[in-house]
């Protein structure tokens, strides 16, 4: 199925989500682009081939060993005739003394010993009575349903199987039993009987097909899911020219076999230690992870996670998708499906206000799951290739639905920077995490955007700037210790050139000055100093 990358988003026609055999059916990318029934036909032919082609390669060989084995027989023959002549003689003289001997005790020695000659056959008569075998249980395999297929030991192991457990029930099944599985064997027996007979044929051959498959779990889970595909074929058949149900009833209660069988199949077929299935979930979560900062405008999603409603249908989806791998009935996984499936129409439609194309549908799918990352989610889908009805997957809404997440896992598998419009230069940065993809400015939001989209865009835009800050702001410090750092050694670089070309003296203490008249002996002679006084204001004449 090729998928393409237009302006408006990722398109798939139609078309291509089709049979490629044209039938008119779902195709499935694990089949190769067929139907199941068109697949099981292209597989019938090419086993068949296969087989023609060992059968007479075998064929070959065995003539070209019969050949080679006559020719050196008649060789050895030729050398030694005299001799086994001779031996042959002595053998019949010996045979018949003893004959003799025994006649006189036992009363019907000739008949026995013709008897035993008779029951003996030669050595060629013998090949030839094996490969007859062989051929018959070839053809027996071929012509009878898989699930039939036990050996007598197998059978009879199943039996004695049976006869102890209807001796004596050991409480440690009991316990070992999940309560799931109790609980789904209870509402099988209540169903079946609402049918009576075709119900009582049901459970008779749903006992049989689980006992034929627990002598079975050393086959491949293909062999094993050709097997259960084979179950589910013979039953319908069964119900409806045999037994005369109506379609819808058989449809019914195909279900409820498919829900009885795999809820006691689940732990030996879901993601087998024999596949690479483990494998590939980890390729494919590990994908989605580097591909985290892929942008819904990336993709021409047409959903708006900024009106309530659309955002709450978001996570209904991605609940629904990540809850898929808790189920452990096909049906039930494909419901899961189906119930996110419907969550993303309705979020498109609230979104643009009309019914959703399937244009739109399959891009949202994408975002859907590369933001919700599933868990086991190649396991899941290989599990329901494998063992769901057929039917389901061929036709409906749920055929559908399974057919678009397959081509959703197969579109992000093979991502690149065309499917998203970008350079390969800025996918490259952006897969190994050296950039990230610019954010909107809040001039560019459109006017129906929530103010909390807005607010976080505006505080991520804010932290790059802090960022960018703290980068700057830590470089400039580095900048400055350093300028510093050079200009103490600087100054202690000059100080020490002043004081090497300029060096200090140290002189002595010089003595103190004395007075002027300190020499003066007869300073005591001499009269006290003159002190100010105060003369009072003459009166004025009066006249």
């Amino acid at each position: 199925m090729s998928l393409k990358s237009e302006r408006r988003g990722i398109h798939v026609d139609q078309s291509e989500l089709l049979c490629k055999k044209g039938c008119g059916y779902y195709g499935n990318p694990a089949w190769q682009g067929f139907c199941s029934k068109c697949w099981r036909e292209e597989y019938h032919k090419a086993r068949q081939k296969q087989i023609q082609e060992d059968w007479e390669l075998a064929e070959r060989l065995q003539r070209e060993e019969e050949e080679a084995y006559a020719s050196s027989q008649s060789t050895q023959g030729a050398q030694s005739l005299t001799f086994s002549k001779f031996e042959e003689k002595k053998t019949n003289e010996k045979t018949r003394k003893v004959t003799t001997v025994k006649k006189f005790f036992t009363a019907s020695s000739r008949a026995g010993a013709k008897k035993a000659q008779e029951k003996t056959p030669k050595q060629g008569q013998l090949g030839r009575e094996r490969n007859a075998d062989n051929i018959l249980r070839d053809l027996k395999e071929i012509f009878t349903p898989s699930w039939e297929l036990a050996s007598p030991s197998e059978a009879l192991a199943g039996k004695l199987k049976e006869i102890q457990e209807a001796k004596a029930p050991s409480p440690a099944i009991h316990r070992q039993a999940s309560i799931e599985t109790d609980r789904v064997s209870k509402e099988f027996i209540e169903f079946i009987r609402t049918y009576q007979k075709p119900g009582q044929d049901i459970y008779k051959q749903c006992k049989l097909f689980l006992d034929t498959m627990s002598h079975k779990r050393d086959l491949s889970i293909e062999e094993q899911s050709e097997c259960a595909q084979d179950f589910y074929q013979n039953v319908a058949d069964r119900l409806q020219t045999r037994w005369k149900v109506p379609p819808e009833k058989v449809e019914k209660a195909m279900d409820e076999v498919e829900k009885y069988i795999m809820t006691r199949q689940y732990k030996y077929v879901f993601c087998p230690e024999t596949t690479d299935d483990e494998k590939k979930d980890l390729a494919v979560q590990k994908r989605i992870r580097a591909l985290h900062w892929v942008t819904p405008q990336m993709l021409c999603v047409p959903v708006s996670e900024e009106i309530p409603e659309v955002s709450d249908m978001v996570v209904k989806a991605i609940t629904d998708i990540i809850e898929m791998d808790s189920k452990r009935v096909p049906r039930d996984k494909l419901a899961c499906i189906t119930k996110c499936s419907k969550h993303i129409f309705n979020a498109i439609k609230i979104t643009k206000n009309e019914p959703a194309s399937a244009d739109d549908f399959l891009p949202t799918l994408i975002y859907i799951v590369l933001k919700g990352n599933p868990p086991r989610l190649q396991s899941n889908i290989q599990y329901i290739t494998r063992f769901c009805n057929p039917s389901r997957l061929m036709t409906g809404e749920d055929g559908y639905y399974f057919t678009n997440l397959c081509c959703a896992v197969a579109f992000i598998e093979k991502l690149d920077a065309q499917s998203l419009n970008l350079s390969q230069e800025d996918f490259d940065r952006f897969m190994t995490g050296q950039t990230s993809p610019k954010k909107q400015e809040s001039d560019s939001f459109s006017p129906d955007v929530c103010l909390g989209v807005k607010q976080m865009c505006k505080s991520l835009d804010l932290l790059s700037q802090l960022n960018e800050r703290q980068e700057r702001i830590v470089s400039e410090a580095k900048k400055l210790e350093k300028d510093l750092i050079d200009w103490t050694d600087g100054i202690t670089k000059e100080v020490e050139d002043i004081v090497e070309k300029y060096p200090l003296e140290i002189k002595p203490k010089s003595q103190a000055l004395a007075a002027i008249d300190s020499e003066n002996v007869e300073n005591d002679k001499l009269p006290p100093p003159l002190q100010p006084q105060l003369h009072p204001a003459p009166t004025p004449w009066c006249s």
